[in-house]
């Protein structure tokens, strides 16, 4: 029985720091900067755990049925935790009030427990023993659920089948502790019956956990959603109208196919084309294919290298048909091959030169895309590129995030890159801007390939000049040690959003 006791140690101390985990990831996908999110959330809940345990003192009788009660609480909370914060975001106004206040009430239930648990196992261990045994099992269900979280739960189960599984073992501990101490549990039946009832809620929001989902995303997407799906980095969600397919993720649009065009023949060609010796092109990010699909027009590209961290998304736009339909099936073409890791990583370990590349990575809304931005990237990237070579970056909104887009310009000065900024208009997102960078100056074609929908001369003669209020400003250089970029990115989109 004392074995039991103790494992239910390891097990809830696993919970534990799985919800702690789910709140987090969840706080980043919501909310976006996964640095801050998980800071503040990590925060609270040690706060909390610090009042769960100060409270603890105040339980001077019935310590089992307490602890059982303290199980259940934690297995309903925790475990709705994220299918019912995704079911919020949409509709609560204050919605971080709601985040911080379910973190704050599982993290008081979490710090009672193992003060509970150490008082109803003083009499079965000396208390050296006891100190010894109990934290040794809290700390390995602590590395369990680290290691547990980013390589099983979020990749195969996501995050609410987690919030909800692990409220299930919750509830188990529960009943099994009524089970072993049921002499100490007063009304030990009505309380092995409400233990009943709880676990048999969970199983049913796990059995229902998709169309639980499902539900809020229809909520939240105001056009149909013909797909969505987890994956270890991100959520993909489809939506689908009778003229019109949008991507988003975490809950941000990417694309809309009604004008998507205008952002990727953008992208390529104006700096492409300067190019007409290019043979071999790597595109960093974009793994919808949009920006591969632009490249593969240009006749004279033999190569095109294609890293994206995200495989489940490269995977979805090479076989899913609405989409290989949008990107002319760009990721099957033999000249192209796709590689899932990190750009930053891979291009450390890179051997190959390219004549161009295209970095379509998300905005710099948190660190570790702020990172992509900087001198140490584009240093690390400069090695890749042929000297008669260029480079071209998707660098935010000109008129929303001006600092934010002449940084990502002075960062490239910086280093010693020539440098040629222009900006386009997409409708679904309004001015766009666009880095061209180069060893040397480049000189902007004065013909395009053909079939272009937007991009030729006379509009790529407009991309390049900037009205007063997208002119340049003074910003600092995005290095990693102070990540001026993000900064401003959150600001600058922040009082938009705001507005």
């Amino acid at each position: 029985m004392s074995f039991l006791l103790l494992f239910s140690v390891f097990v809830v101390a696993t919970c534990g720091l799985v919800y702690e985990l789910i709140t987090g990831t969840l706080a980043s996908y919501l909310l976006g900067d996964s640095v801050t999110q998980f800071s503040t959330v990590i925060g609270v809940y040690l706060f909390s755990m610090g009042i769960g345990s100060y409270l603890s003192k105040f339980v001077t009788r019935n310590l089992v049925g307490v602890f059982v009660k303290t199980e259940l609480l934690i297995g309903m909370v925790g475990g709705f935790s994220a299918p019912l914060l995704f079911l919020l975001f949409e509709h609560v106004t204050h919605f971080r009030i709601m985040l911080y206040s379910m973190i704050g009430v599982i993290g008081t239930l979490v710090g009672l427990e193992i003060p509970l648990m150490m008082r109803i196992l003083k009499d079965h261990f000396e208390f050296k023993d006891l100190v010894s045994k109990i934290f040794t099992f809290d700390y390995i269900g602590a590395l369990f659920a680290s290691l547990l979280f980013p390589l099983i739960l979020v990749p195969y189960l996501g995050l609410v089948r987690s919030s909800l599984l692990f409220g299930i073992l919750n509830v188990v501990v529960g009943l099994w502790t009524v089970h072993l101490l049921a002499g100490q549990v007063p009304w030990a039946r009505a309380t092995r019956a409400l233990a009943v009832a709880c676990l048999a809620a969970l199983v049913a929001g796990f059995a229902w956990s998709d169309e639980i989902l499902s539900f809020s995303e229809s909520m939240a997407y105001p056009d149909p959603v013909v797909y969505s799906k987890s994956s270890p980095y991100q959520r993909i969600v489809l939506t689908k109208t009778p003229h019109d397919l949008r991507l988003f993720l975490n809950g941000n649009l990417q694309f809309s196919s009604r004008d998507e065009y205008r952002y990727h023949e953008a992208l390529v060609h104006v700096g492409l084309q300067a190019l007409p010796h290019a043979r071999k092109v790597l595109v960093l990010g974009g793994g919808d294919g949009l920006a591969v699909r632009e490249v593969l027009k240009h006749q004279n590209v033999e190569r095109i290298v294609l890293v994206d961290l995200d495989g489940k998304m490269t995977e979805l736009f090479s076989k899913h048909p609405l989409l290989t339909d949008l990107n002319a099936n760009a990721l099957t073409d033999p000249r192209v091959e796709v590689v899932n890791a990190d750009a930053f990583l891979w291009l450390k370990q890179a051997k190959e030169v390219f004549d161009f590349v295209v970095i379509d990575f998300p905005d710099p809304s948190n660190f570790s895309l702020g990172k992509l931005y900087s001198t140490a990237f584009f240093r690390t990237l400069s090695r890749a590129v042929a000297r008669d070579g260029a480079i071209v970056v998707q660098s935010t909104s000109p008129f929303v995030a001006r600092k934010s887009f002449w940084c990502v310009d002075e960062t490239l000065r910086s280093i010693g890159w020539e440098t040629r900024p222009y900006h386009a208009y997409v409708p679904s997102f309004g001015e766009w801007g666009f880095i061209l960078a180069s060893f040397k100056e480049l000189r902007l074609a004065e013909r395009y390939v053909p079939g272009l929908k937007y991009v030729n001369p006379e509009t790529v003669a407009q991309m390049v000049n900037f009205p007063p209020d997208m002119a340049r400003v003074p910003v600092e250089v995005n290095k990693l040690n102070n990540q001026a970029l993000v900064l401003y990115f959150e600001q600058e989109w922040s009082q938009y959003v705001a507005h």
